[in-house]
């Protein structure tokens, strides 16, 4: 079977570090890689899309720049001493804005993983995503997303942190991305209960023996810790442990939106060199 994946890039050094590592981390898959460029014709892209048209100068500068960025990519990967006989690549230039360009590409393409940077050519220091990578977490619900950042160890992942608070009724179809990666990698899995109650109530206790059978198979570990702000807590075990990815699904209008608030992000200095696996809740 054929994994396909999906590799957005704006031509930056951290979106060209996250193909690295999703050829690292499939090195031992066949896969087929599309590699996506989304183009607008000015920086207002609701004006670009609204009247810029195919044919137009405007329109095709930056269609070329787009095209020419995307063989330079290519021939860069097929020059790279990463060379792979079971990857295939495919480079796609669309003009459109990136969450419906990559939402398009998911269905038409079957693709079951995202891998992007972080941030783009920007790099902005006062903001831990770019507004592409978290807008792609948050909205794109129809496929997980691995998001790297730029110094982000390109190596398979050891130790995943799975930050949860038992709430959730699980699912295993939900989870099913996360236990593929400990597999593929033979890491371990640590599941991290950040309380403030010093019990699980019954529905908590539950949902625990729920996740321990569908975790089953894999290298698996419980801790806990007591902390009143779930985002210090996870930055701070991950940084005690050099965890290598932090895991989490991302509940419509809940942990994701409080986790990505412009207060919150201040906060947050495991994304510096952590991958993050966004999987959905499959009831949003």
């Amino acid at each position: 079977m054929k994994h396909h994946i999906l590799l957005p890039t704006d031509f930056s050094a951290n979106s060209i570090k996250a193909i690295h590592y999703a050829r690292e981390l499939y090195k031992n898959n066949r896969c087929n890689f599309y590699i996506l460029n989304v183009f607008s014709a000015t920086s207002n892209i609701l004006d670009s899309l609204l009247n810029i048209e195919p044919g137009s100068k405007l329109y095709e500068t930056a269609k070329s720049d787009s095209e020419n960025g995307l063989a330079k990519v290519y021939d860069y990967i097929n020059m790279s001493d990463q060379d792979n006989p079971k990857h295939h690549f495919e480079v796609i230039s669309i003009f459109n804005n990136v969450i419906d360009a990559i939402t398009q590409v998911v269905e038409q393409k079957d693709i079951e993983m995202i891998v992007m940077g972080t941030k783009g050519e920007t790099q902005s220091k006062i903001k831990a995503f770019g507004s592409t990578a978290r807008y792609v977490m948050e909205k794109v619900r129809n496929c997980p997303v691995i998001v790297v950042p730029k110094n982000a160890k390109t190596e398979l992942p050891k130790e995943i942190v799975f930050p949860t608070s038992y709430k959730t009724h699980y699912k295993r179809r939900e989870l099913n991305n996360l236990t593929s990666i400990a597999k593929k990698c033979d890491a371990t899995v640590i599941v991290l209960h950040v309380c403030e109650e010093k019990a699980l109530d019954d529905a908590q206790k539950e949902n625990k023996h729920l996740l321990e059978s569908i975790l089953e198979g894999i290298n698996y570990k419980f801790h806990e810790l007591s902390h009143h702000s779930v985002i210090t807590a996870v930055n701070l075990f991950v940084e005690s442990r050099s965890s290598d990815m932090v895991a989490f699904i991302n509940k419509k209008h809940t942990f994701l939106e409080s986790m990505f608030t412009n207060t919150m992000v201040k906060d947050i200095s495991f994304h510096s060199k952590v991958p993050i696996l966004t999987m959905h809740d499959l009831r949003n």
